[in-house]
């Protein structure tokens, strides 16, 4: 992995979290102070902010569109879309404990599927920082583990969707080589589509509350606007970060912006906190540790196992100068390609 590289991954790790915290806070705030319970519509907005966003910076030449195979972003915009919906009506026919369970699931779900599909290998040292982590997320945020058949399925879909979305932004981005700006805007509108279709019954069914009947104050509408603009930086850094790392990755920082957000409801907004929850982000922080130690470390090895080849060749004399050569240039082809 280049330099370049790693502060682009770094980089987008670092814009994923930052917004990603304030976009909760914003909503908490919007939510619970102001009334404006309605997550799924709000969420189909954001999603049209993001694509007008973004056709705007594609009219100002900030990026070049790139064509996608129509059957295919339509699947995976309507998929991404879907799966939104669901974690949402997860949420609201469960407990909360049980929720959490329902988002923690995901990533063995995620490395179950890459394994069997995909033939990808996770080491036993991976595995074993992956359970750290969740053990301790589990410890932080599982409250309580009331079950119903109607939320059981809800979840197991939730979980089938969200793990299939994430493996596809990744596998369509390295496939088709396209950037994580051309896949969001490619297919933003056909998530906000679903969902600003499905979001108001979405809500209705989930609050016994409309959408058009709320009552739309200066506060309301400007935390509204606020959080739309957030959203805009949270879904370029979600493709970003999947697309530059892996969707197991995502998860992890997912879980690290979990910590992160129980820290600033006891420090900003006073939430109630235990030493269960301090404990549960210490073991949580503990694993997520060790899984970036391990996951450098084996990317390094993977990198020098990949330059060895070149010298060990039992070619002919003047044969060792042409593999150098073109290993220079599959390397540079390569910093570019991944470049996103």
């Amino acid at each position: 992995m280049t330099a370049g590289l790693q502060l682009g991954v770094i980089g987008s790790l670092a814009l994923s979290v930052a917004s990603s915290v304030a976009i909760v806070i914003c909503n908490k705030a919007l939510i619970s102070t102001l009334g404006f319970p309605f997550a799924t519509t709000l969420t189909s907005w954001h999603l049209m902010v993001t694509y007008c966003t973004l056709h705007v910076a594609q009219r100002l030449h900030f990026f070049e569109p790139k064509a996608i195979d129509g059957h295919t972003v339509i699947l995976f915009g309507f998929l991404n879309g879907t799966s939104i919906g669901l974690l949402n009506l997860s949420l609201g026919f469960n407990s909360i404990g049980f929720y959490q369970m329902t988002k923690l699931a995901i990533i063995p779900f995620t490395v179950l599927l890459e394994t069997i599909f995909l033939n990808k290998r996770f080491s036993e040292t991976i595995k074993l920082s992956l359970m750290v982590l969740l053990l301790g997320v589990g410890i932080a945020s599982v409250t309580d583990l009331e079950l119903n058949l109607l939320g059981s399925v809800l979840s197991g879909l939730a979980i089938a969707t969200t793990c299939v979305g994430q493996i596809l932004t990744n596998t369509i981005q390295k496939k088709l080589k396209v950037s994580s700006t051309q896949l969001l805007y490619q297919s933003a509108p056909y998530q906000a589509a679903i969902l600003f279709a499905t979001g108001p019954f979405v809500d209705q069914l989930l609050t016994n509350r409309s959408v058009f009947a709320h009552k739309y104050t200066t506060p309301v509408v400007g935390f509204i606007i606020l959080s739309c603009l957030i959203a805009v930086s949270v879904n370029f850094s979600t493709f970003l970060v999947i697309g530059t790392t892996s969707p197991v990755t995502y998860q992890v920082l997912g879980h690290l912006k979990t910590c992160l957000v129980l820290s600033f409801g006891y420090t900003l907004l006073h939430d109630p906190f235990t030493m269960k929850n301090i404990l549960g982000i210490l073991v949580a922080i503990f694993g997520m540790a060790l899984y970036s130690f391990f996951s450098v470390r084996e990317s390094k090895k993977k990198s020098t196992n990949d330059a060895l080849p070149v010298s060990q060749m039992p070619d002919k004399e003047t044969e060792p100068l042409l593999a150098t050569k073109d290993s220079s240039d599959i390397k540079k082809a390569n910093g570019v390609s991944h470049g996103c």
